[in-house]
């Protein structure tokens, strides 16, 4: 026998049942639901991103179903492709079991019940149980949308001329500084997990001027709140000859729109089983950091703690703010003070306190941190001296500044809390697959 690489569709999907209405047809998938009536059954099939009622009765076909066909048993079901009306008058489809063979049998009932609407747990049990909860339809969309997300990404800034990029997540240093990375010992040496793609997608810069990179980083935070992971979903991307940061934050508004506008078309059954409500872009505002401080004060009468950040009460008020005065539930913040942000991010040249940088806030969250970075070596060398760094240590870093670099910058993108908020989730681990934070690292 030799293999071709040809795929034959041997099954239809629901979206075929109009094409073959009237038809006898095999659809595969598992059994999520049985409802039992007097003398007939509703047999709910679960296929990959859609439910399917399939109709038992004795009067379709000489099959009778036997105990056998249970909840979670994967099946070929065969049967005739019939049309009802709905109450606002289009069509549904069923289909008219005419025989079920089982594929596999479940050894244990479901820990959680999954057959319902939403799955009706505490999040702890529901993350216990994730290879079973995230059956149910509702919890599977979440992440049929989250690569929606990523996938909307990768397209647009493929369509802009950039490469994507695969860099390494176990590294010689940490890319942001300070003490939350994760060690290593590696053959005796001491290497940290990737806190970011950063000092490997500027790297590329140089080589293919425009990179982008979706994949996990990690950060050895001590968090237990609602927003933080340990390993999260970064998407990245880095962009050279740039004549400014904006041209960064017009290429991220760019993405944004084709993501929010794939979600709608591509995406609509999750979008609206999820009941999503998809922003619409035009433009997003921008403030300095300082004049956001300053509507916090006045607009707000909240007094900030801390004039080197926002906190999430900041944060949300921001986001009110944005929606009201913008109606916006996007606005970039900028100029961020030099303390705050790492070292490779370039100091504003009329006030060198503050930095080319920028966050995207979503609603009253932080989605996105990015900026322009310092690209000229002597410049880089004695920021990092300035900060008590030592140059020797990144002298693989520093090969891009040594030997010529083009002005350039770039951002990350939360993947999770990007989901967190579209879904208008109380916490980022209801839109994290399997999450990792400071107490969990199983499933």
């Amino acid at each position: 026998m030799a293999i071709t690489g040809e795929i034959e569709n041997k099954t239809v999907s629901y979206a075929d049942f109009e094409k073959y209405e009237n038809e006898v047809v095999t659809i595969k998938g598992t059994i999520h639901n049985i409802r039992m009536m007097s003398d007939f059954a509703f047999v709910i099939v679960r296929t990959a991103r859609e439910t399917i009622q399939c109709v038992y009765s004795e009067e379709f076909s000489s099959y009778r179903m036997s105990e056998d066909v249970k909840e979670e048993c994967a099946a070929k079901i065969t049967g005739k492709i019939v049309a009802g009306v709905q109450k606002d008058g289009s069509k549904r489809y069923e289909l008219q079991i005419h025989d079920i063979q089982l594929l596999s049998h479940p050894a244990d009932i479901p820990p959680v019940v999954i057959t319902k609407k939403q799955v009706n747990c505490d999040l702890s049990t529901n993350l216990d149980y994730r290879p079973v909860t995230l059956r149910n339809p509702k919890e599977r969309a979440i992440f049929k949308l989250q690569e929606g997300i990523a996938r909307g990404f990768r397209e647009f800034l493929m369509k802009q001329g950039f490469t994507e990029i695969r860099s390494p997540k176990i590294n010689f240093a940490g890319a942001e500084g300070g003490t939350n990375v994760f060690k290593l010992d590696y053959f005796g040496k001491q290497v940290y997990l990737a806190q970011s793609p950063q000092l490997y997608k500027q790297a590329l810069v140089a080589v293919y001027e425009k990179v982008f990179e979706i994949a996990p980083v990690f950060r050895a935070e001590h968090h237990d709140t609602s927003r933080h992971l340990n390993e999260y979903i970064s998407m990245d991307f880095e962009m050279g000859f740039i004549d400014s940061f904006e041209d960064i934050m017009n290429m991220e508004t760019g993405a944004l729109k084709y993501i929010m506008n794939l979600l709608k078309i591509e995406y609509k059954n999750e979008v609206d089983l999820l009941h999503i409500d998809i922003p619409e872009i035009t433009e997003i505002p921008t403030l300095k950091f300082m004049e956001a401080k300053e509507i916090l004060m006045k607009k707000f009468k909240y007094q900030p703690t801390d004039m080197k950040d926002f906190d999430p009460e900041e944060e949300q008020l921001l986001g009110k703010y944005a929606k009201k005065q913008f109606n916006s539930d996007f606005i970039f913040i900028t100029h961020y003070p030099s303390k705050k942000r790492p070292f490779y991010t370039m100091d504003d040249p009329e006030d060198p306190e503050y930095t080319l940088s920028f966050d995207l806030l979503f609603r009253g969250l932080e989605i996105t941190s990015g900026g322009q970075r310092v690209h000229d070596y002597n410049e880089q060398v004695a920021k990092m001296q300035k900060l008590g760094m030592n140059p020797e240590e990144f002298a693989t870093y520093l090969m891009l500044h040594k030997y010529g670099a083009p002005p350039h910058g770039g951002l990350g993108i939360g993947l999770e809390r990007l989901t967190m908020h579209l879904l208008g989730a109380k916490n980022v681990r209801e839109a994290t697959m399997f999450p990792r934070d400071i107490n969990r690292v199983s499933p």
